[in-house]
């Protein structure tokens, strides 16, 4: 196993990769003499990662390698030949992470598997391990679990960092666990090490980007909160947070020198903590690790803080390294920085020079003394036994300063350590006195200006400044975590991984909105706060907010931060130089890259590793930090390996303070890594193959320069011009709104651009996904041309209106002193000359479309013409390309327009300038004139992009004129008038409210002009623009006009469709009185469907109507709600009622309420209709004329009173007949409503007569003078009495009723009249308004698509019905039956609402039943008309279709079979089971209420009979025994039939004509027989079924005769219990088909009848 584990890189194959090229190098030798070393493997490198003196390489396929001193395993594998870490193969691991001396790797899963030194618990409680392991020799799994969650859940995670003593890991929900010891992990916790990762609360609900470690200390890469939370948060809250991240940089330095950001809280108080027992096990492993007996690694202290929470300390576990632990040169632990000074307590070391040359040198000693005389008591009053607890024996190469741990909360102020009893302890170094120099200095600038970013200055601001900050002990900037997480944590969910608002369009492109947030140890100013504190949570850097910061790294002692304008902060210990710069304090971050475009950054021990664009497209890489020593110097110092007791850095003696290019990075090919960490630099390079890695370096390197050029363009000019008060009175309101919508689409540009170019170089680091179809400028093609657009848009527009020219004065006075620096952005002819033309230079930006394309031009160039990122690269090139020219043309019409203006400036012409226009041409050379103008008429023709203006009476060059007519380019038709003899070069114009012809001068000018019309309509209508041939633009388009003209559409707005200059096509048209039409228009006007409102001044309400119109009319089919609460809902003909249609009047709650249906002429009841009229209680069925009840009608009251009659002028007049409920029935003349006057006969309920002369209202009482008869019981019947009395003799008849409703149907299949019109017009009709339907409804669902579609086609239907189709048209008609949109479904839905109109309600009279009856058969008679018209070869009701000559009969129905090759066919076969279910309830009312006295009696026979036994009934039946059943089974099971045995007989026949009636709830089938053949066709069933009970007991054949089968029937019939049995006898016997009556199933259907008779008149018992 350790053969196989032992097995280096270089026994892998020779095939050398072309990417992820490793090299690696000591970082303290001369940059002339440095030589990198390549690490050759088989595999490109995807990633390294450098500790102490240990390395990890990650190469494609998850393999892991690792190099160094592997102390945990006791081998020094050398860099060229990296050892393979065989426990890790299979875990495809994607990231790797190295410590100080530990490792990481995380797998694709999300996994961790950690290894190394675990003495502080860095690496966790693995699952192969126990708390007592000191080291993990070999990678083992590190669980991460959220056990806040109910059941527990493993966390996946997606980053990886860790530093001298702990570990920290990004979860995919963007949050961090910890784990190690030391305050720099960031939890609320008094017990270290912390074994199990923990969550960090302080950033829970936080979108964390990116994470870091550096020894002690730890750094994290926040999203900002998005701009709305922070504005709802209230000052206080506000104050607690810091400020927002969108400050301009003059309010940032404000954020960074104000009182309030001077002190720095140190977070959450911990309690006290005991690790008293790791320190010794750490130092005495790191000195038994040490190869050849001396020590690798420095041990490890304990950085537990022993404090208790009242801020007192602890001193049990303090040691205060004495004069004995020094290193020889006599140097102790370097300074810790109190108020910004640094400061050392032996104050030999600074003795030792007894004569010093300047009196600043003398000035800095006593600075230092007075300074450190505090620390000088503290050290001495601890003894030397206490030295080796926490002393940390630390070579010269380590990566880790360590604060005491009394820095964590001892305050800087001299006031509280001489009020506090803190003991303290400070380390110092060998600090120069030049350095002394440089930070007395610094702090004569600070007391002079009176500002600063740290706590330098703050201890000459005396007690108040002291007093203000012992008031708001630990406070942090951002509040602590319970109280943040009120307002921060509000506008996220626990689950969510982003916490700031997603972006519009590049949601997936990193964002900019970014904070550094830091922790942990700050000795060496570290963490950026501005002191020297530690943080025991997270607390954001303020001076960083704002400054787009991409990426965060962190070295030994010192942090590093890399924004998207390619600038790099630095800040914490610089006594190597490694921080860049000599700018003080470096307790804040400094930049130290200015001049540069650093894109990638690594920070080591005291080193600082830059990637930067250079002067090609090849990247350089720049170094600053330590440097190797003289070898004489080396020869003085001990061996670099012992261990000392610093906790802090080392100076250097000599390094390099500003970036140094490193000269061999040119031979290193194209960089897109370095990595850095101890004293060691790494870098990963790619060859360039074919021209690839150029090219994308080429693009990323562009759009990084762009970004910045942006950057500086909104830093030095934009936001100076938009904070001068002097802004708005130079530009005007109108341009100051454009200025603003020019600064925010250049703001969105710029962060686009940022976003970008930060992606491009996350691009570059990810050597394993590079695939060019994921490239933003591919997947975001749109997004980015609709930016461009819209800035190319927001520069034309200021320009136009002369914008830039207003600002030249501002301009001027912004630059001052800036104007060196301005120059280098602008162009290089225009920095020669000077000049500040603000339009070219914020023109620039669109050249960045050319670079584009050709970048992408290169990259596409690599791959195969057939390949998908071929396709994907050549069509986004020639989209960019494309672009750039168009807005290189945008760019010239409003630089031509800009000169327009200039050169016909005037008051009138200025009415005319308007931001988006932009000048075509113009006529003012008089190339072009009206057709018929006069001799001394002058026209002057303008055509801008938007309009055509025509002005007369014009003086071009004195921009005068008369009057001036501006014709939108949207509603513009033009068209070339051929040349006749007159030999004009005209070209006419049509408007929507007027037409006119141009003439040219020359054919030339014509053509010219010609073109340039069409070309402006195609722009302006989003055609092809450019290139357009003349002629060629589109007749119809969508457009908005106001019309101006007289006429109907005066002052009207349309906005829709158009063809020719008129309005044609679906679109909208209001009114400014509030009248609105959308819908459809024909030549001009309304025409087809549409929707109108229109006001009602009188009772300010809304008229609406939905519906059908006509050449601006409402005709055709609609719905009209009128303004007083009237509902009409029919056809109107010209504006009018006209036709079928129903008004509803008011509510049911107003008196007014009624509703009528029926037909209409000219807008007045004309014809037969029906009148509900509920506040009286009646309902009309009859004839009316001009609005008035007029001819026969029938009229029933809610109290049961029937009358039909004559009426006239809307009075009952003539003969008539009334009856009431109790049967009273009068016939004679009435002369008004139920008043009687002249000759009648009444008839009593018990049969008496009156007979004579009566007058009187019939509710208030009557005078009759006449003869009264005594009916007498054996009198003959009077025959011609009877027929007075007779119902249905002053009815309309049935045929005659609702012929609207059917000429409407008619009118829907194209025909005036039941014989006019084509049988193929019909179908056409049919199909159109089925597709209309369909395209004009997309909510429409599957099915009724499906239905639809099916419709659409047109049947065979010139063909002659045989049996073989006649199923097909059966079911054509079912579907269209069901389907409303269809003429015949239009029909039943109509005829359904006329019917229950009519017979539900008051209309539910018996006395109505027969002409209820009448009216379904008359509707069957019409109907079938309407088929056979579509169907002409169906035959006439009862007709006979035969089969098919080549097939035979089969599958017969047998209700209408006639004989064998034949089908009987008939209007109540084929459309009764359409139109009966709809009809049935009211129908079936009618039924019940005449059947009501016979059913009361029937039931009670029905009741009394099934009271009894089977056998006992069976015998009062008189059922012969022989059929009598004996055995019975229930359930599987056998039962014999006994005497008192109930219900046990015949059980499956009585089941089955339960299920004749759809009342009965015992019947589960019976939801489908409405029909008459529905019901007789369960009698046959259920014969059928008492057949085959009856034939196991009998012997042979049998042939039933009706004595046998009444009594059996009949008892099947008493046991069914069928409620309103009777009504349907009745029904089945009015409805039944004819051609059935006299077959098998009517003679059924008469033993049925009978045992009903039967029942009824049964009397015994």
């Amino acid at each position: 196993m350790e053969n196989i584990e032992e097995s280096s890189a270089d026994e892998q194959a020779p095939t050398l990769p072309e990417r992820g090229l490793f090299h690696v190098w000591h970082s303290a030798g001369l940059s002339e003499h440095l030589c990198p070393e390549r690490v050759l493997l088989s595999r490109p490198v995807l990633q390294a990662a450098l500790g102490e003196n240990h390395g990890l390489l990650l190469t494609q396929g998850g393999q892991v390698y690792s190099f160094g001193e592997l102390l945990w395993r006791d081998l020094r594998i050398p860099a060229s030949a990296p050892l393979l870490e065989v426990s890790l193969l299979g875990k495809m691991v994607i990231r790797v992470a190295a410590g100080g001396f530990h490792c990481g790797a995380l797998s694709e899963q999300g996994n961790i598997f950690m290894w190394g030194e675990n003495t502080a618990g860095q690496c966790g409680l693995t699952e192969k391990g126990t708390v007592t392991n000191i080291t993990v020799s070999e990678p083992c799994l590190v669980s991460v679990v959220d056990s806040e969650v109910v059941p527990p859940v493993a966390v996946r995670v997606v980053d990886l960092a860790c530093g001298r003593e702990h570990s920290l890991a990004l979860s995919s929900r963007n949050e961090i666990w910890a784990w190690g010891s030391g305050c720099q992990l960031g939890l609320v916790t008094n017990t270290f090490p912390v074994w199990r990762p923990q969550k960090v609360e302080h950033l829970a609900c936080r979108n964390v980007i990116q994470i870091a470690c550096g020894a002690y200390h730890s750094l994290a890469l926040v999203r900002s909160l998005p701009v709305q939370n922070y504005n709802n948060h209230s000052p206080l809250e506000k104050k607690e947070q810091g400020q927002s991240a969108y400050y301009s940089v003059t309010e940032r330095e404000e954020l960074t020198t104000a009182d309030d950001a001077q002190y720095c809280p140190l977070g959450v108080e911990l309690t006290e903590v005991t690790t008293g027992e790791t320190s010794p096990r750490r130092r005495c492993l790191r000195r038994s690790l040490q190869p050849g007996g001396r020590s690798a690694v420095s041990s490890l202290r304990a950085i537990s803080c022993p404090y208790t929470e009242d801020g007192n300390s602890n001193t049990k576990q303090m040691n205060i390294p004495v004069g004995g632990n020094r290193e020889p040169d006599g140097r102790a632990d370097p300074p810790t920085q109190i108020d910004g000074i640094p400061k050392s307590h032996p104050l030999s070391v600074w003795r030792t020079n007894k004569n010093p040359s300047l009196a600043d040198e003398r000035e800095l000693h006593n600075l230092l003394r007075k300074l450190s005389v505090h620390s000088t008591e503290t050290q001495q009053s601890h003894g030397p036994g206490d030295s080796d607890s926490l002393s940390s024996h630390t070579s010269d190469d380590s990566c880790i300063s360590l604060t005491p741990p009394t820095d964590l909360f001892t305050s800087s102020y001299k006031d509280e350590l001489s009020n506090k009893s803190q003991a303290s302890n400070f380390s110092s170094s060998p600090l120069g006195l030049e350095e002394g120099r440089l930070c007395l200095e610094t702090e004569r600038k600070a007391l002079q200006g009176q500002k600063s970013s740290s706590l330098t200055n703050l201890n000459q601001k005396g007690k108040t400044a002291a007093n203000r900050r012992r008031s708001l002990p630990g406070t942090p900037t951002h509040g602590s975590p319970r109280r943040r997480q009120l307002c921060v944590c509000r506008p996220s969910s626990a689950g969510q991984t982003q916490a700031a608002a997603p972006e519009e369009a590049g949601d997936s492109l990193p964002s900019l909105e970014t904070e550094v947030w830091s922790w942990g140890r700050g000795s060496e100013g570290q963490l950026g706060h501005g002191d020297q504190l530690a943080r025991l949570q997270p607390l954001c850097i303020k001076s960083l907010m704002g400054e787009e910061v991409i990426k965060v790294a962190a070295g030994s002692h010192h942090s590093l931060a890399l924004t998207a304008q390619c600038q790099v902060f630095s800040w914490g210990s610089n006594m190597c130089g490694q921080l860049g710069h000599v700018n003080s304090p470096v307790t804040v971050p400094q930049q130290l890259s200015e001049g540069l475009r650093v894109w990638d950054m690594s920070a080591g021990q005291s080193h600082s590793l830059l990637l930067a664009d250079g002067d090609c497209v090849q990247p350089i890489l720049l170094y600053c930090g330590q440097q190797q020593e003289p070898m004489s110097a080396q020869s003085e110092r001990p061996h670099q390996s012992e261990r000392s007791c610093q906790r802090s850095p080392n100076r250097a003696e000599n390094y390099r303070v500003k970036p140094t290019v490193l000269p061999f990075c040119i031979e290193m090919g194209y960089i897109s890594t370095v990595c850095s960490g101890g004293q060691s630099c790494a870098l990963l390079a790619d060859c360039n193959v074919m021209g690839f890695i150029s090219a994308i370096h080429e693009l990323a390197s562009s759009e990084r320069r762009f970004y910045c050029w942006l950057s500086s363009v909104k830093k030095l000019l934009l936001t100076p011009i938009r904070d001068r008060e002097s802004l708005c009175p130079s530009l005007g309101e109108p341009c100051m709104n454009l200025f603003s919508a020019l600064c925010e689409s250049f703001v969105r540009l710029s962060v686009l651009i940022g976003r970008h170019s930060t992606s491009l170089s996350l691009f570059l680091h990810d050597a394993q996904g590079r695939d060019v179809t994921s490239f933003p400028l591919l997947t975001h093609t749109d997004y980015f041309l609709d930016v461009y657009k819209e800035y190319c848009s927001a520069v034309g527009n200021f320009q136009v209106m002369g914008g830039f020219h207003s600002l030249q004065k501002l301009i001027r006075e912004c630059l001052g002193s800036q104007q060196t620096m301005f120059a280098q952005l602008c162009p290089a002819d225009q920095s020669v000359s000077g000049d500040v033309d603000l339009g070219s230079l914020l023109y620039r930006p669109l050249q960045q479309l050319h670079q584009y394309s050709r970048d992408l031009l290169k990259l596409e160039v690599c791959y195969d013409v057939s390949t998908i990122e071929y396709q994907s690269l050549h069509q986004c090139c020639s989209q960019y390309e494309s672009l750039s020219l168009s807005l290189l043309k945008k760019k010239n019409e409003a630089e031509t327009t800009l000169s327009f203006w200039k050169t016909h400036s005037g008051r009138n012409t200025e009415v005319l300038r308007l931001p988006q226009r932009r000048v075509v041409c113009e006529s003012s050379n008089r190339s072009l004139t009206l057709q018929n103008a006069g001799r001394f008429s002058n026209h002057w023709f303008i055509l801008f992009n938007d309009t055509l203006v025509h002005t007369q009476g014009a003086i071009p060059t004195q921009s005068l004129f008369s009057t001036h007519h501006v014709y939108p380019l949207t509603c513009l038709w033009v068209k070339p008038v051929t040349e006749d003899s007159s030999g004009l070069y005209a070209i006419k114009v049509t408007c929507p409210e007027e037409n006119f012809t141009l003439v040219a001068s020359t054919p030339q000018e014509k053509n010219k002009w010609l073109r340039s019309l069409n070309q402006a309509v195609d722009q302006v209508l989003g055609g092809a623009g450019p290139g357009s041939s003349p002629g060629m633009t589109a007749m119809s388009r969508t457009a908005s006009y106001m019309f101006t003209g007289e006429g109907r559409f005066k002052d009207a707005q349309y906005t829709g469709c158009w063809l020719a200059g008129r309005v044609h096509g679906r679109g909208t048209m209001k009114w400014p009185d509030g009248r609105r039409y959308c819908g459809n228009f024909k030549n001009g006007l309304e025409d087809g469907y549409g929707e109108c409102i229109i006001p009602n001044k009188a009772l300010d309400k809304l008229d609406t109507y939905k519906g059908h119109w006509r050449d601006g009319k409402i005709h055709g089919f609609g719905k009209y709600k009128y303004s007083n609460g009237e509902v009409y809902e029919g056809c109107f003909c010209d504006g009018q009622r006209h036709g079928y249609g129903m008004l509803s009047s008011g509510k049911l709650a107003k008196t007014s309420s009624s509703v009528f249906i029926g037909h209409w002429i000219q807008d007045k009841k004309t014809g037969y209709g029906v009148h509900d009229d509920f506040t009286r209680g009646e309902k009309y069925m009859g004839m009316w004329l001009d609005d008035h009840r007029h001819g026969n009608a029938v009229v029933v009251t809610q109290c049961g009173v029937y009358y039909e009659g004559t009426f006239k002028e809307n009075k009952m007049s003539g003969q008539g007949l009334l009856v009431t409920d109790d049967d009273t029935a009068f016939h004679g003349e009435f002369s008004d409503d139920w008043t009687v006057n002249g000759k009648a006969i009444l008839s009593l309920a018990n049969g008496d007569c009156l007979d004579g002369l009566f007058s009187g209202e019939w509710s208030t009482g009557l005078k009759v003078v006449g003869t009264y008869t005594k009916s007498v019981f054996d009198e003959p019947e009077n025959k011609e009495r009877n027929t007075l009395f007779r119902l249905g003799q002053y009815v309309v008849p049935a045929d005659q009723r609702w012929s609207c409703v059917f000429d409407e149907c008619w009118s829907r299949l194209g025909r005036d009249a039941a014989r006019g019109g084509e049988r193929t017009a019909a179908w056409e009709n049919i199909a159109v308004t089925i597709t209309a339907t369909r395209r004009h409804s997309p909510d429409l669902s599957r099915s009724q698509s499906k239905v639809l579609e099916s419709l659409e086609f047109i049947p065979q239907h010139e063909e002659p019905v045989t049996t073989a189709n006649y199923d097909s048209i059966r079911r054509y008609l079912i579907k269209a039956c069901e389907t409303p949109i269809h003429p015949l479904g239009w029909l039943v839905e109509t005829l359904v609402t006329v019917y229950r109109m009519t017979y539900v309600g008051v209309g539910s009279n018996r006395r109505l039943l027969r002409q209820a009856v009448q009216e379904v058969q008359a509707y069957l008679t019409h109907f079938y008309s309407i088929v056979r018209f579509l169907f002409p070869g169906l035959p006439v009701d009862g007709g006979i279709i035969p089969d098919p000559p080549d097939s035979p009969s089969k599958n017969r129905h047998n209700s209408s079979t006639a004989e064998q090759g034949a089908l009987v066919v008939s209007c109540s076969s084929l459309l009764l089971p359409l139109l009966l279910p709809r009809l049935y309830p009211p129908l079936f009312t009618l039924y019940s209420l005449q059947e009501e006295q016979k059913e009361a009696q029937y039931w009670e026979h029905i009741l009394r009979l099934n009271k009894q036994p089977d056998q006992s009934l069976l015998t009062f039946l008189g059922v012969q025994k022989k059929f009598w059943p004996v055995w019975v089974s229930i359930l599987g099971e056998k039962k014999q039939i006994v005497s008192n045995s109930k219900d046990a007989c015949f059980v499956s026949a009585v089941e089955t004509l339960q299920q004749i009636s759809l009342s009965d709830t015992a019947c589960s089938l019976a939801s489908n027989t409405f029909t008459p053949s529905d019901k007789l066709l369960v009698i046959q069933k259920t014969f059928e079924e008492l057949n085959q009970e009856v034939k196991p007991m009998l012997e042979g054949d049998f042939l039933w005769c009706m004595d046998d089968l009444l009594p059996l029937f009949l008892y099947v019939v008493l046991r069914a219990r069928i409620r309103n049995l009777g009504a349907e006898v009745s029904l089945i016997e009015d409805l039944m088909d004819p051609n059935v009556q006299l077959g098998e199933i009517g003679l059924m259907f008469t033993t049925l009848k009978a045992c009903y008779i039967q029942i009824q008149g049964e009397t015994t018992t």
